[in-house]
């Protein structure tokens, strides 16, 4: 009984969902999206508002507003080699959004004020309710909406600087079975539910070194996110059902900061090439805790290590303008995973990724644009025992996400 009840502490780590590799969602622009979602050196539109804040004062318009989603097709296939069992998760679809909205003011032209409101991390996973790995996870279901006021200054000709304040908030659901029979056999559930919040910065710098070439450097801050009163209710047999009782949790986690290195390059007046380099602070999440209200002999508070590690991910993106109607764009991206060896989980069936993207704009008048863009990931396989849980699996992901975006300059 004891044994049951710490395996089914450890799966409820439901903010290894939130804050894995596999979960962070770098789709903030279309344009930069098509082109390896590159954007920190190159200023391309409002989307500069999260890339890099100080790009934001070199917009060529006064005033812009954009709306755009993307639409993240994923699948994933678990292969348990010894037992040959398969198993996929269901098909869904996630829904990333963003609104970016600037002015610059007439008698002040060297100031831009903005504002951001995006998705950077969200998504959702479901397998088969009697899929072998049930007693970890059933259904992941994870939002979250970053809202960010921004100011930007052009200091010169060639200089310019940015600063964004962020609140983050978020919403989740999650479903685990519980490995206890009832008299029919039927296993339980257990349910998480919980609202989080934190507060960040986004800070940004970008050097017009020469004619041709741009420099962009770009700070997210570390945001440490808290849940506080979230429900945890149990569905357990009755002989079982006062050691779960339904009670609340509260926790408190450390989302890493974000630093991108970017370079652009003006080839002529038809085509321009973008790359950077992205670094993320996984580090701070080493390990997890979850505070649970009430406690029982069998229901414990959890102290689960993590040991995440910092990661790198490397983006390069062409574009090719073909007249004042057509642009057209291309890119790549490889994405290096957090999640180190022993610590896999079919919740975050994270690994190395390769992304390979394109995209088009179509400028329907001078005012009013519509841009596209088309993202494929292939993510490396993976096979791994889970130390906690002794959860063994090979893990092979892939997504298809397309997206489209609006914008009006006025």
């Amino acid at each position: 009984m004891k044994k049951i009840a710490v395996l089914i502490i450890l799966c409820f780590t439901f903010t290894n969902l939130i804050f894995a590799g596999g979960f962070q969602v770098n789709l903030q622009g279309q344009k930069q999206t098509a082109m390896g979602h590159a954007g920190t050196g190159l200023c391309l539109d409002n989307a500069s508002i999260l890339f890099n804040p100080g790009a934001v004062s070199f917009l060529d318009s006064l005033r812009g507003l954009s709306f755009g989603s993307s639409f993240i097709i994923p699948r994933t296939t678990y292969l348990d080699a010894q037992s040959r069992y398969v198993a996929h998760t269901e098909n869904h679809t996630g829904t990333p959004f963003t609104i970016y909205g600037n002015i610059r003011f007439k008698k002040a032209p060297k100031l831009s004020v903005a504002l951001g409101v995006y998705t950077p991390f969200g998504s959702k996973v479901q397998w088969a309710d009697d899929w072998k790995g049930q007693f970890l996870i059933r259904e992941i279901d994870l939002k979250t909406i970053f809202i960010q006021p921004t100011i930007s200054y052009k200091l010169s000709n060639k200089l310019g600087i940015g600063l964004g304040f962020i609140y983050a908030t978020g919403d989740f659901s999650l479903r685990k079975g519980v490995p206890i029979q009832d008299s029919l056999g039927n296993y339980g559930e257990g349910k998480l539910n919980g609202k989080a919040s934190g507060y960040g910065f986004n800070a940004g710098i970008y050097f017009k070194a020469t004619e041709k070439l741009s420099i962009g450097i770009d700070y997210r801050s570390q945001v440490n996110v808290s849940v506080k009163g979230g429900s945890a209710d149990f569905v357990v047999a009755d002989a079982v059902a006062n050691y779960f009782p339904s009670t609340t949790f509260s926790t408190e986690l450390k989302l890493p900061q974000y630093a991108t290195l970017g370079f652009g390059y003006v080839l002529n007046s038809k085509l321009k090439f973008a790359l950077d380099v992205n670094y993320v602070g996984w580090q701070s999440y080493d390990s997890l805790l979850i505070d649970f209200k009430d406690n029982t002999d069998k229901l414990a508070d959890i102290h689960s290590a993590r040991m995440y590690k910092r990661a790198f991910i490397f983006r390069l993106g062409t574009q090719y303008k073909r007249n004042d109607k057509w642009t057209f764009r291309a890119g790549a991206y490889y994405d290096m995973t957090p999640v180190q060896s022993g610590y896999l989980t079919p919740e975050t069936p994270d690994s190395d990724k390769i992304g390979i993207t394109t995209g088009v704009s179509f400028n329907v008048t001078k005012n009013f644009h519509v841009d596209a863009s088309l993202l494929y990931i292939e993510g490396m396989k993976r096979t791994d025992t889970n130390i906690e849980t002794q959860f063994t699996g090979t893990y092979k992901t892939k997504a298809v996400v397309p997206g489209v975006s609006i914008e009006y300059i006025f």
